[in-house]
């Protein structure tokens, strides 16, 4: 089988700009196989990391056909097909060329970090943003004078998903949140939050709940698009634990604490009250704070006016249907939740 490979080459301070390679391969070999043949036969100048070539070390994860991935796990075959499925979706033969008798490949650096060569990132700000969130059990629980620090088979089945994370950065690199806003800490480093927050060995639960929720650095800075969770290759599924940091805030504080915990806290309530959100209560409440906020009211007047004007302001509400079906659905889950 013939293949194309493009591959994004730059160096720092420059313009990326592609470099095509092709190889006769087999449906089994992985991309790090192809690339180490380029490497090795073609282009000794090829920049990439890697490792292990077992899916352990999280080395070698790159943006393969759009979106980023562990080279040592994806295959020719695997990605064949799912070129084919791309383009038998939108009907077109434009993603891979599918369609031809020659298959393309697309290669390129994983994005939020700047470029160091070709394949290879710069990850600074990726282990920076991870020891942020301090990534380690505190030190009283470490505190163990005589024997180990024993666990309930419940308790530790807490921390598997998040302990199969191998800091690959494939999460990060496809982050939204992270690439709009340089503050937010990012998946990688909320899922090992999410480690600490339910390890019962840890005896900092209060303080990282506290730290964990700080506007948009935290927490509150996920925009939800389940990015993450798609390209995960050890299916760690970062924002369901960043889901669950929230849930824990949620849980500790009440609707005073921040903007960010009314939000969520305002948009179910309301949702149980009338099946959908009153508009003219759910501005009020979250930015004005039940009345509370002055500054909070007077910034929604701008925004309250240019609706009046444009007869965009809701001057009723009518309940959707089926409220008490909506009702107890939230009720239900609600009591789910507490009984974790």
């Amino acid at each position: 089988m013939q293949v194309i490979f493009k591959i994004v080459r730059q160096s720092q301070n420059t313009s990326p700009r592609f470099q095509t390679y092709q190889l006769d391969v087999e449906p089994g070999n992985t991309i790090l196989d192809c690339l180490n043949r380029i490497k090795w036969e073609q282009d000794g100048s090829l920049a990439f990391r890697k490792n292990c070539r077992n899916t352990i070390c999280g080395s070698c994860s790159m943006r393969i056909n759009g979106r980023s991935a562990l080279a040592c796990k994806e295959n020719i075959g695997n990605e064949l097909a799912r070129l084919q499925q791309m383009a038998s979706t939108s009907n077109s033969d434009a993603a891979g060329n599918s369609s031809e008798s020659v298959l393309e490949m697309t290669i390129a650096p994983m994005g939020n970090m700047p470029i160091i060569k070709d394949l290879v990132v710069d990850m600074q700000s990726f282990w920076d943003n991870l020891e942020a969130v301090d990534p380690y059990i505190s030190t009283a629980g470490r505190l163990v004078p005589e024997r180990e620090f024993l666990q309930t088979p419940a308790e530790r089945s807490q921390l598997d998903r998040t302990g199969n994370c191998i800091l690959c950065g494939a999460c990060y690199s496809e982050c939204n949140a992270r690439e709009v806003n340089p503050e937010f800490v990012g998946p990688h480093a909320l899922a090992k939050a999410y480690r600490m927050v339910a390890d019962s060995r840890d005896a900092q639960t209060e303080t990282r709940l506290e730290k964990y929720n700080q506007g948009t650095q935290g927490v509150w800075g996920c925009t939800r698009c389940f990015y993450c969770n798609a390209v995960c290759p050890m299916d760690v599924a970062p924002m369901d634990r960043i889901g669950e940091i929230k849930s824990e805030i949620l849980a500790h504080k009440d609707a005073q604490a921040s903007r960010s915990i009314r939000h969520r806290k305002v948009l179910v309530d309301l949702v149980k009250e009338g099946g959908w959100i009153d508009e003219r209560k759910f501005g009020l409440h979250v930015v004005g704070n039940y009345f509370r906020d002055i500054k909070g009211l007077i910034s929604l007047g701008p925004l309250g006016l240019r609706m009046l004007l444009k007869g965009k302001f809701p001057l009723g509400f009518e309940p959707s249907d089926g409220v008490e079906e909506v009702r107890s659905l939230i009720e239900s889950v609600q009591e789910l939740e507490t009984q974790k």
